[in-house]
């Protein structure tokens, strides 16, 4: 049918008058039904007000005498009579975009309003509708900053990445877990306010505190979540403490004790993949000795891939656990861990996503130093990668260290309450 529209304005609208077109193009528009006005403005180009009016015309009586205006008549484009607008505003439009310190506008952003009054301080009799018409036909549109520059990137980035993909489909094939795992932002815990929109009654919206400073004494969340792959099911931690190594381990922990030796009863291998910073960073001591006490637990390896650092978004934990927990739990004041716990639980995205919420009470101290009897009994200094700048490693079981290391001081598993 659009096709058609289009056909019969194109062969028509040259041998039609300006009334003629106007209730030509009225009449396609109101057949063609909702969206309808849209369709003809972009087919006959003519104005969506002009559309409109045609479409009252057509219920009113016809006109007897009809008067056709000749060519030229009717009020001239602001371009046409002022020649010298076009070119000052675009001298002020470019100025500013550039960021010019000798432009006549200082403003980091420039609304039309304000475009018009300075023209208008100039000589140039026009208003801000006009102002916006002309921006867009100059090819200027308000636009948002977008986050595209990632800072310095190591020139084995790509490389990274295809061996992260290449590692996590062998471990898939394998049925193997494959599970990525970062920490979400902090929530407070109290009636504050919460992004997004929900559902209430007309003019009864959720009542919240104006002010959500930061208070030592007002309660937190920390979210730590584990997505398996594989099995496309998520497991989140909250924590109450403090968001350290052993926190984001005794997280994997859990995912383990309560959903992971019941996915994969026959573990040979267990794949993490992790972003380059925080409590689970490749640099972070104390999260590579955690890793290697739950390999030993468990008796096998645990391969960590970490990915390259800005990159964290690309880990899939980002966009297929944390987005659809923020987009469930959008407009509701998190008063309490209960209603974080049953949000995060209940979190549906049509698709086989599940997810598993727990509360963590346990206190996690700050600045653990390692001693040189732990550092030696890791034994995760084996490159998987063999680039310049890798950041993976395996942490093997201990017996299978090297003989000239150090022998293990780790906790006995049943003397480690965490284990």
């Amino acid at each position: 049918m659009f096709d058609a529209v289009k056909r019969r304005i194109s062969c028509l609208f040259p041998h039609l008058d300006e009334r003629q077109k106007r209730l030509l193009a009225a009449f396609e528009a109101r057949e063609l039904g909702y969206g309808g006005i849209t369709a003809v403005k972009e087919i006959s180009g003519l104005s969506r007000v002009t559309i409109t009016k045609g479409i009252k015309e057509l219920s009113d009586e016809p006109i007897e005498g009809k008067r056709i205006r000749i060519p030229g008549a009717g009020r001239p484009a602001v371009t046409t009579s002022d020649p010298s607008l076009m070119p000052h505003l675009q001298s002020v439009l470019e100025a500013t975009t550039r960021g010019d310190p000798e432009s006549p506008l200082l403003w980091t952003c420039l609304s039309t309003r304000t475009i018009a009054q300075y023209l208008t301080d100039k000589g140039h009799s026009v208003g801000y509708r006009t102002v916006a018409s002309l921006e867009a036909d100059l090819g200027y549109s308000l636009q948002s900053n977008r986050k595209v520059e990632e800072g310095k990137q190591h020139e084995d980035r790509n490389e990274q990445f295809l061996f992260i993909n290449n590692q996590v489909k062998k471990l898939l094939k394998q049925v193997q877990p494959v599970i990525s795992v970062d920490t979400k932002k902090k929530e407070l815990i109290g009636n504050y306010k919460n992004n997004g929109r929900t559902l209430c009654k007309i003019k009864n919206p959720i009542k919240v505190k104006v002010h959500d400073f930061r208070d030592p004494n007002v309660p937190k969340v920390i979210p730590f979540g584990i997505y398996d792959i594989g099995k496309d099911e998520g497991f989140v931690n909250i924590g109450t403490d403090h968001d350290t190594a052993s926190f984001a381990v005794a997280s994997i922990r859990g995912w383990w004790k309560y959903i992971g030796r019941k996915q994969y009863p026959s573990l040979n291998n267990v794949l993490i993949t992790a972003d380059g910073g925080g409590s689970n960073g490749y640099r972070i001591k104390l999260w590579k000795y955690e890793i290697q006490k739950l390999a030993n637990q468990l008796q096998v390896p645990i391969q960590v891939c970490h990915f390259p650092p800005g990159t964290s978004k690309w880990n899939k934990v980002e966009h297929k656990l944390f987005s659809f927990i923020s987009s469930n739990w959008r407009g509701q004041p998190l008063r309490d861990y209960e209603t974080v716990v049953q949000l995060i639980s209940h979190t549906y995205t049509g698709s086989s996503l599940k997810v598993t919420c727990r509360l963590d009470r346990r206190k996690y101290k700050l600045g653990i130093k390692l001693t040189d009897e732990q550092r030696l009994s890791t034994n995760y200094y084996t490159p998987l990668s063999g680039w310049k700048g890798s950041k993976d490693y395996d942490a093997r079981l201990v017996e299978e260290r090297p003989a000239d290391r150090l022998p293990a001081v780790l906790p006995q598993p049943g003397r480690d309450r965490r284990l």
